[in-house]
């Protein structure tokens, strides 16, 4: 009942406020069309004029027996949409969410029709449409290699003089990949051949151009010569639905090679990607070796397709893994690197996780998956809820909003999270009898049997030379697979229950190394100090030689061929990851990480939260927890240069003001003296947003700041306007500045509010916020800020509203001693090993803390320094070293 709610909250706003639009808008209350809102880059490639959040959720409608609604969708859909619009969209999105949307929604409307109460005079309309949107991609596949283009125009196709695409000669492999079951599903249903016959062309292509000793697939390939531009492999973003797509063709078109393709793909990515409960990318062409130290968010599907293929254990324990980075930071961060800390802060409300919930609570019938459901549900409603639907999360670390709603949302989300609860009884159909797109629509299975044009198996590819006899030729019946052990699934989630929050080893101190009650352990970079003539001899025997530098800084080199021993090589490569991982945290404390201003007043109650950039002068709300409270007032003279002439509509109150023709400080020593208690500075820029320019920090004057008190905060004009908005419709307005976004049962805790907006429990919720008030004092991840969120401090300039850096230098590294350093690596062989070779080195851990060190995740230019930097966080391979001494030795000297 309560997803039911939910969907109604979304879908009807949607409706109300944002349709014939594509999107809905969720903190601006209006729809998304493209062209008239800031452009977003390629994100913006989903949205083709076509009313794509409505076709993207009729068969939801249908699984949630919503049949009135889904009649009166169908006939909208077919009275108002119009798919020959002069825009550019990307195939891969249009196929997945539009056609796949429209093939979904005429499945269920036969079904209906059958069932003989509803869609009595569906002609198939919607299958008319589909066919017709069909014909306008196939011009994306004009290509010699079968390759789609990755983008078309829906009125003039490609490489036309209008169509302005057709130039591109990269695509992603998901976006070539994940085509078969819309194209197949779009023939069978027509008898048109020539849709199968395209999209099994590109799957052959990809096929012969995996890498042959690996039989890994890169992330984007030339569409032209098939040559991998990209040549790292996963299975999150870029490659993710390729492999669904072959197993679930096996499974919808009964085609054996397939299933050979899948099981192929599924037996190197098992031995080279999984390292159980994680999923790191590899190169193609050297799989022992990782290609990056993070993951994306788009992984979390994989468990399910395990789920399908029958390989159980694996599924739980990455599963449990993410559930854990979940309730660290509320929702799944679009990355985070291999010891959990946040690498990309957004979540665009992604249904990934929900799915494979779903499927491993079918597999296993473990109640313990409808308790991670509810989680999702509350989080959902609880930080992403806001009057007009619900807001896709800018930061996950501060609970700021981004105003955005996917139409992915209403298409899966509540689906999947439907389906979880459901009883059979609460469905009108079965829905064993589908199988679920990548966009969760709904393909029957009985198009296997219909009009098979193409034969069914492809004699022009080299399946005879695999071994097949470890393959499954068929789908696993759960009830078979946990017939007498309930306890099964949770044996294997038990010894990963605290991966996520994982202490450092304790390593030996220096007055046991005196007693002589252990051996010496390795010299740390956080203890290195270079007038120590003990440490530069370590150093020595590590190969790590040390330069004086002109301006007093000191360089560190390793040559690891120079170092006393196998054993010392390895501690030298440990110590320069760690001093690298000192040095960038080190600059990273000089930075401030995002804020958060957090609408309290009706009718928002604080749903609605906004990304807000720090001051690096005046009160530190990083140290005062509560925040800053209080109604919002704007200013006179608005741009707050001078002496504040309406002190009385400011007193006790958070002061609004301009950007430019004064310095920052100045606005703020002028504010603070008409009594206000805080400030929000608003962009002139006119349009400006958060979701299209990086944060920065407000700079000072040069000055002494002293004497500023009170809070400052930046909006970009966007963000501002919600506000500004907010006072001409409701007059008085509340908000809360703060280091992030507060728990609503704090915040109104003693205050009479709607049920609905507070759900839970308030004695749990209070305990929730008191424990995620003592978490945000670790020095965690969720304090610093991501690379795109800070371009630095700016200070405003005296008339003209420039701007000028005011970002130091900061010294690189501050060890013990009073000598700074710089840490350089002398021509790194890319052929160094990582963790997978020589273990997992140990993450470098302050002083008392139980927190690791937050891993250096720095931009391309620093990665040839992050070689070795993959980080392990499982407790048998930091503790014993003695396996990675030994596994460094039995190295090849070439490798070394």
């Amino acid at each position: 009942n309560q997803v039911l709610e939910m969907f109604d909250h979304a879908y009807g706003n949607y409706m109300e406020h944002a349709y014939p639009a594509d999107e809905l808008m969720p903190l601006t209350c209006r729809g998304r069309v493209r062209g008239q809102e800031p452009s977003r880059g390629d994100v913006d490639d989903a949205l083709g004029k076509f009313s794509l959040t409505l076709i993207d959720t009729l068969d939801t409608l249908v699984v949630l027996n919503k049949t009135k609604e889904f009649e009166e969708a169908v006939k909208k859909v077919i009275k108002d949409v119009n798919l020959d619009n002069d825009i550019v969209v990307s195939v891969f999105e249009t196929n997945i969410r539009v056609l796949g949307g429209l093939l979904g929604g005429h499945s269920v409307a036969i079904m209906l029709k059958e069932k003989g109460e509803y869609m009595q005079w569906y002609n198939g309309e919607l299958l008319h449409m589909a066919k017709e949107l069909g014909y306008k991609l196939l011009p994306a596949f004009n290509t010699t290699s079968g390759l789609p283009y990755p983008r078309v125009n829906l009125k003039f196709g490609v490489r036309h003089p209008e169509a302005r695409t057709g130039t591109e000669t990269d695509t992603c492999t998901a976006c070539a990949g994940t085509l078969i079951l819309e194209f197949a599903a779009l023939s069978r249903f027509t008898g048109t051949s020539i849709f199968e016959e395209y999209a099994r062309k590109a799957l052959d292509f990809i096929w012969e151009k995996r890498q042959r000793s690996s039989n890994l697939v890169g992330v984007t390939i030339n569409i032209h010569t098939g040559d991998w531009v990209r040549k790292d492999s996963g299975v999150g973003a870029g490659i993710d639905s390729y492999y669904e797509y072959l197993l679930k063709a096996y499974v919808l078109l009964g085609d054996d090679s397939f299933l050979e393709r899948f099981n192929t793909h599924y037996d190197a990515i098992m031995r080279y990607i999984s390292q159980p409960p994680l999923l790191l990318d590899v190169h193609i062409h050297k799989p022992m070796l990782n290609a990056r130290t993070w993951m994306d968010s788009l992984l979390a599907f994989f468990p399910g397709l395990q789920v399908l293929k029958g390989d159980i254990r694996p599924a739980i324990e990455t599963h449990e893994m993410l559930y854990q980075v979940i309730k660290k930071h509320n929702f799944l961060p679009e990355a985070f690197t291999t010891d959990f800390r946040v690498h990309w802060a957004q979540h665009p409300l992604r249904p990934e996780f929900a799915e494979s919930t779903y499927f491993l609570y079918k597999a296993t019938g473990d109640p313990y998956y409808l308790e991670v459901g509810k989680t999702l549900i509350e989080n959902l409603n609880k930080y992403a809820r806001v009057p007009c639907g619900f807001a896709a999360m800018k930061d996950v670390r501060t609970g700021s909003h981004e105003d955005r709603m996917d139409s992915f949302f209403l298409a899966e989300m509540f689906k999947y999270l439907y389906l979880l609860f459901a009883d059979k009884e609460d469905m009108i159909f079965d829905i064993e009898d589908y199988i679920f797109t990548t966009e969760a629509h709904l393909l029957p299975l009985w198009l296997s049997t219909t009009n098979q044009t193409i034969s069914k198996k492809n004699t022009s590819t080299e399946y005879t030379e695999l071994d097949d006899s470890n393959f499954d030729w068929t789908c696993p019946n759960t009830q078979i697979l946990f017939p007498n052990d309930p306890m099964f699934a949770q044996s294997i989630r038990e010894p990963l229950k605290n991966v996520v929050d994982k202490s450092c080893p304790r390593g030996i101190s220096r007055a046991e190394e005196s007693l002589g009650s252990g051996p010496k352990p390795p010299l740390r970079a956080r203890d290195f100090m270079a007038s120590n003539p003990e440490h530069l001899e370590i150093l020595k025997k590590m190969g790590v030689s040390l330069i004086h530098l002109k301006d007093g800084r000191v360089q560190l080199v390793q040559h690891a061929v120079q170092a006393a021993s196998s054993l010392d090589a390895e501690d030298g490569l440990r110590f320069m990851q760690e001093m690298i991982e000192l040095s960038s945290q080190q600059q990273k404390e000089q930075q401030l990480p995002p804020r958060a201003v957090q609408i309290v007043s009706h009718p928002f109650f604080g749903r609605v939260v906004l990304t807000a950039g720090p001051a690096q002068f005046g009160m530190d709300l990083s140290k005062h927890k509560a925040g800053t409270r209080g109604f919002v007032a704007t200013i006179k003279p608005y741009n707050g240069c001078s002496e504040i002439t309406n002190p009385e509509a400011v007193k006790e109150k958070i002061a609004l003001m301009q950007r430019g023709q004064c310095m920052f400080a100045e606005k703020a020593r002028n504010i603070q003296k008409a009594g206000a208690i805080g400030g929000i500075v608003i962009d002139d820029n006119e349009g400006s947003s958060s979701d299209t320019a990086p944060l920065f920090q407000m700079a000072g004057d040069g000055k002494n700041t002293d004497d500023i008190t009170i809070p400052m905060l930046f909006l970009f004009n966007k963000e501002g306007n919600i506000i500004l908005d907010a006072i001409r419709e409701y007059e008085a307005v509340e908000v809360l500045l703060s280091d992030k976004a507060k728990d609503r049962a704090t915040i109104f805790k003693g205050k009479m509010i709607p049920n609905y907006i507070i759900d839970s429990n308030l004695e749990i919720e209070n305990m929730d916020q008191k424990s995620s008030e003592n978490d945000s004092h670790k020095p965690t991840s969720e304090e610093a800020p991501s690379e795109s969120q800070d371009a630095g401090a700016v200070g405003e300039e005296p008339e003209g509203g420039g701007e000028s850096s005011a970002v130091g230098d900061p010294d690189p590294l501050s060890p013990a001693s009073a000598d700074s350093a710089s840490v350089s690596m002398a021509d790194p062989d890319p052929h160094a090993p990582g963790a997978t070779e020589a273990g997992a080195p140990e993450p470098a851990c302050t002083p008392g803390d139980s927190q690791p060190q937050e891993q250096n995740t720095q931009t391309e230019a620093n990665s040839k320094a992050h070689w070795d930097s993959k980080v392990q966080p499982m407790e048998s391979i930091l503790a014993d070293w003695n396996e990675d001494i030994e596994a460094f030795e039995m190295m090849e000297k070439d490798e070394l």
